[in-house]
């Protein structure tokens, strides 16, 4: 009998990509759950591809300069074949521009897998920026948003806090207008992080976000905000959380306070 069949950095793109048939994506998570370090690459390559994508958009359809197309033509005229254009999300790039924007990924993946591996007790805006990316990396999935959905909520909680070391509970958010939609393990370097994921009747989501931290002083609620999306973030104890949402700074401080409150009762 042979065992199951081994998991490469192929497979971990494929899986980001949403390139992997059902029982290939449960063999993955299988081994997300398992190893951390597999599940903070994972994180990273999303992030990157969230970076790239935002960076780039903007560009996608904008005309090549004159001298590049000349350079292309010229360089066609001596090859049999066409170079094959890329795909990167929903739009097709030319050869030209996909070789600058791989160039330029090498970078922004050094930069990003550099970032995730700093230690726990870094400073808070570093945390903050942790959340934050991984609510957009996440907020945006259709298909699997969540590893564990809520209807597993005990699942799920009893999952996390195996994982994080504590015992943690979903927050109850339903009188701020926003369910429970699911969560997922996280990792920044070889250490575990939760996100737990709720949504609005509007669609709108927001994500609680925390892992262990050592060595740092418990501290009031700091607050962030980029390009429409804002956090609160504070340290209670051994543990530091995020809440990140695309919402104003008066509503998002009313359920931070309603979190922690919830959390003092655990």
């Amino acid at each position: 009998m042979t065992g199951p069949e081994p998991i490469d950095r192929d497979d971990l793109h494929a899986y980001v990509d949403g390139r992997l048939a059902l029982e290939a994506q449960l063999r993955v998570e299988g081994r997300l759950a398992q190893h951390p370090e597999d599940a903070a690459a994972v994180h990273a390559y999303r992030l990157q591809n969230s970076e790239l994508r935002e960076t780039f958009a903007p560009v996608l359809d904008e005309p090549l300069p004159p001298n590049l197309q000349a350079a292309i033509a010229a360089g066609t005229a001596t090859r049999p074949k066409p170079a094959p254009s890329f795909r990167f999300g929903p739009a097709r790039l030319s050869w030209a521009a996909a070789s600058v924007m791989l160039l330029l990924a090498g970078g922004a993946g050094g930069w990003l897998l550099h970032g995730w591996s700093g230690t726990p007790g870094g400073n808070g805006g570093s945390f903050a920026e942790q959340a934050l990316g991984a609510h957009r990396v996440f907020v945006s999935e259709v298909r699997h948003p969540v590893e564990v959905g809520a209807e597993q909520e005990a699942h799920l909680v009893a999952w996390l806090s195996k994982r994080l070391g504590t015992k943690l509970r979903a927050p109850e958010l339903a009188a701020a207008g926003f369910e429970l939609v699911g969560g997922r393990l996280l990792a920044e370097g070889a250490r575990p992080a939760a996100q737990m994921m709720y949504e609005d009747a509007g669609g709108r989501r927001l994500t609680v976000y925390l892992r262990a931290i050592e060595g740092a002083e418990q501290t009031a609620f700091r607050f962030v905000e980029e390009a429409g999306v804002s956090a609160f973030y504070w340290i209670d104890e051994d543990y530091a959380y995020a809440l990140v949402a695309p919402l104003e700074r008066e509503p998002l401080l009313r359920i931070a306070h309603q979190i922690y409150r919830d959390l003092e009762r655990q």
